[in-house]
């Protein structure tokens, strides 16, 4: 576990904010009226999101954590799948209360969407290549041509800091199928989802490919993203957030499905020992 990203978003997760509102904001007010939560999470994207072949419907990792803040409102709740490409789109038009996905706090996304402060996780970039690449680190990228999917925050690193050719493709199974066919030099993703890929059900598709540095690329606070505005939401899922990290709930179900677990445990840690009670001086509030 990189030691400054862990340091990062420990001060992310201890940023102060406070709502002013006298009443529960347009969010919330909505999700009681219906009585329905509706949450955007990740399609099928192991270990995260699983599809039930029976129901094709999507369950998971982040399906549980949406089912436990939709349990506490006392409503019932819905997901959505989002891409990279609808995500920030479904959100603001009101067609989900809530993103739970795999997506990392970056300063561009919190220009034009809110987010409860404390994250629920933390996770990097990986590159999958071909074992005949020779690309064993990020320098060895270099003039490579690397597929993110669209509005990934790896492009940038990727190409100023090694000096890849990045290309943008809609999700994860188009980038992987594009590096199998030969498309590309590498597929990177978040770290979790190709290792899964190459160690899961179907890992004997990937024989011929590994991930190609144990570093994983810029790890990065995963929120929970709201819409502008909405401090009560914020707020609320804020103190969810922290009472999955000081409950365990967060290393629980990162076992039951299989998400790598270093950082949850060791926020749950800081949880029970009080650390995410005080906020140091450069803790930022969110927006």
């Amino acid at each position: 576990m990189n030691r400054q990203a862990m340091q990062w978003a420990a001060a992310l997760a201890l940023g102060i904010f406070a709502s002013t509102a006298a009443h529960a904001d347009a969010t919330l007010d909505r999700v009681k009226q219906r009585g329905k939560l509706v949450v955007g999470v990740d399609g099928a994207s192991p270990p995260f999101g699983l599809l039930d072949p029976a129901t094709g419907k999507v369950g998971g990792f982040q399906t549980e954590l949406g089912r436990d803040i939709a349990q506490r409102l006392g409503v019932a709740l819905e997901t959505v799948p989002v891409t990279a490409a609808t995500r920030v789109q479904f959100l603001q038009a009101g067609k989900v209360d809530l993103l739970i996905a795999n997506i990392q706090w970056t300063q561009e996304r919190s220009e034009i969407l809110s987010y409860a402060p404390t994250p629920y996780n933390l996770v990097g970039g990986a590159a999958m290549v071909s074992k005949r690449s020779g690309i064993k680190r990020w320098e060895d990228l270099k003039g490579k041509v690397a597929c993110v999917s669209q509005g990934s925050n790896f492009a940038k690193p990727l190409q100023d800091t090694y000096g890849a050719v990045v290309k943008g493709l809609r999700n994860i199974p188009e980038s992987l199928l594009a590096l199998k066919g030969g498309s590309f030099d590498a597929s990177v993703h978040i770290q979790p989802a190709l290792y899964e890929t190459l160690h899961g059900s179907n890992g004997k598709e990937w024989d011929g490919f590994e991930l190609a540095t144990s570093d994983q690329l810029i790890p990065s606070p995963t929120v929970i993203w709201t819409r502008r505005n909405e401090a009560d939401t914020r707020a609320f899922v804020d103190g969810v957030i922290r009472d999955w990290h000081r409950s365990g709930l967060l290393v629980q179900l990162a076992g039951k499905f299989g998400v790598p677990a270093d950082y949850l445990k060791q926020a749950q840690a800081d949880a029970r020992s009080g650390k995410f009670d005080s906020a140091p001086p450069e803790a930022q509030p969110a927006p």
